[in-house]
């Protein structure tokens, strides 16, 4: 299995997992955003697969933005430990946890 960019960020959560990343993301010239938690991902504007192993962050995919969050996530009070993040100032994160 490849080391994708949505892998990464999903073994960021599953090392972190009193945090979730909020991912803003342009897919196929559409705009989602997609919770990711405990090493898992869940789109919040389209259905999301059933299947673990079919990506919801593609590597074609555009991050416009990542908000990390404190857990549990409450989409009417979320409690932002850092918003709008870019995919290269959430790097140093990632390496932190060595993902």
């Amino acid at each position: 299995m490849t080391n994708t960019i949505g892998r990464r960020l999903e073994q960021y959560t599953a090392k972190r997992p009193q945090e979730v990343l909020i991912v803003t993301a342009e897919i196929a010239g559409v705009e989602d955003q997609i919770a990711i938690f405990k090493g898992y991902s869940s789109s919040l504007v389209r259905p999301t697969a059933f299947d673990p192993d079919v990506p919801v962050l593609p590597d074609e995919a555009n991050i416009i933005s990542i908000d990390r969050v404190a857990s549990p996530y409450n989409p009417e009070a979320p409690r932002f430990i850092q918003q709008g993040l870019s995919w290269e100032t959430l790097q140093p994160l990632l390496s932190e946890v060595e993902v």
